[in-house]
């Protein structure tokens, strides 16, 4: 069945579209016999010097000789290779296609004389069936900044901006920062992984076994000290959960932060004002620009999850691996960030690659159908970037990457690949029309 026939009138190829069904486009490609004589001379001036024909010198025998000796069709596949990528976009281009996967070709007519007939079957990008996205009803959140709220900030960069000092050899308490040496024993047994040196803990961190670091009070620098905990049942090490366990540590130093006076002084010395008073205004402006944004970002969100699950897509199997893998890679980044990477994940939590496959697939279906959705209603919307979009943006990240020369900047921009850059402006595009349209309560 013919769904639609569309022909390139250039006298090189014509490309007929036979059917698209399940997320699939078959199509036909007809080479000119002109053009793939070309690109058979291509292929012969490229390839004759592996050819040895005696009474020739190496890569001096003509083509005719050549192919008397191997067979008429010995460049034909090179010369396919050579012609199909170009006359392959040139199709998806007149056919209005777009592609998600490598296409399937196979050559139903390749013979002296005659147009090559190339049959191509490729995954493409699935039609989307929109729901309501206009007059969306939601309710916004408010993030109110108060007084607590710009003193724990306050209280944070005052910690940040503390000493560290030898606490002498008083009785340790909550936040001093302990050195240590420890050894751990199961049934009498030291296990793996139990034993550290030098090790700096923080009392009250948390960062150790639940009552580990509470044992560690009331103590003094040079202490010996026995502390028995039990290892959560949910403990990443499988073989130590629940385990009743016994360390010993050695105490070798017992450290306290020394902390700022909140002054005017303080104000000075973390910051460009005058007095503590103008200090904390700026956080107070600073934590309510973060809240309306974070109010923005929310009330976006609760539009788009609206919308996304009014439509409905069927998405191929292979954008749903390909974005599985971008997760796990952006995730392994994550990771080795933190001085990590993925095959230590996968060790640490005893998971298999293919369980995290697993547990990604949802999350990936979700951005995938997120972003063909805000693409359709573009698309539906008739949305454009212009050439005043992409200055504007250029302009606001010379500014972000304290670029003097904006001009210069835009122009080395525009020189390499911008469709990241267009896509993005889109999407904000297509977000701003949602929410200019949603009822807010």
């Amino acid at each position: 069945m013919l769904i639609n026939i569309k022909f390139r009138e250039d006298n090189v190829m014509n490309s007929v579209l036979e059917k698209k069904e399940n997320n699939k486009a078959f199509f036909n490609i007809e080479i000119d016999q002109n053009e793939f004589e070309k690109a058979i001379q291509k292929a012969y001036l490229k390839n004759r010097n592996r050819f040895n024909i005696p009474g020739f010198r190496r890569g001096k025998a003509p083509r005719k000789i050549i192919e008397l000796n191997y067979g008429e069709g010995v460049f034909y596949e090179e010369a396919l290779n050579i012609l199909l990528p170009e006359v392959y976009d040139k199709a998806v281009e007149d056919l209005e296609l777009e592609p998600v996967d490598t296409p399937e070709v196979d050559i139903e007519q390749l013979e002296k004389g005659k147009p090559v007939i190339v049959k191509v079957e490729v995954t493409i990008k699935p039609e989307v069936k929109l729901g309501e996205y206009k007059s969306i009803e939601v309710e916004k959140v408010e993030y109110n900044v108060t007084d607590e709220d710009v003193e724990k900030e306050l209280k944070a960069i005052q910690e940040m901006n503390g000493r560290i000092i030898d606490a002498g050899d008083r009785e340790t308490k909550e936040r001093d920062i302990l050195t240590i040496d420890f050894e751990g024993y199961i049934d009498g047994e030291k296990f793996e992984g139990g034993t550290a040196e030098k090790q700096v803990l923080e009392i009250g961190s948390n960062r150790f076994i639940p009552g580990f670091e509470e044992q560690l009070i009331g103590r003094k620098k040079g202490d010996e000290v026995e502390v028995k905990v039990t290892f959560p049942e949910d403990y990443f090490e499988e073989s130590l959960q629940g385990k009743e366990a016994l360390f010993k540590v050695v105490i070798h130093e017992v450290k306290e932060k020394e902390l700022p006076a909140l002054d005017d002084e303080f104000a000075k010395d973390v910051s460009e004002f005058e007095t503590l008073e103008e200090f904390k205004n700026s956080i107070r402006e600073r934590l309510e620009k973060e809240a309306e944004e974070k109010e923005k970002r929310e009330l976006e969100n609760k539009i788009i999850e609206k919308v996304v699950d009014s439509a409905e897509v069927d998405i191929p199997e292979v954008m749903i691996s390909r974005q599985i893998e971008r997760e796990i890679s952006e995730f392994d980044y994550r990771l080795r960030l933190q001085g990590l990477d993925i095959n230590r994940y996968l060790e640490l939590t005893n998971t298999g690659i293919d369980a995290l496959k697993e547990e990604m697939t949802p999350v990936a279906k979700r951005r995938i159908k997120t972003d063909l959705v805000l693409e359709a209603i573009a698309k539906k919307e008739s949305l454009e970037v212009t050439e005043e979009d992409l200055d504007e943006e250029l302009e606001k990240m010379a500014k972000e990457y304290n670029q003097e020369d904006a001009q210069k900047f835009k122009e080395n921009m525009k020189k390499g690949d911008l469709e990241f850059l267009k896509t993005g402006i889109m999407r904000d595009k297509t977000i701003e029309l949602l929410v200019n349209n949603a009822k807010v309560n």
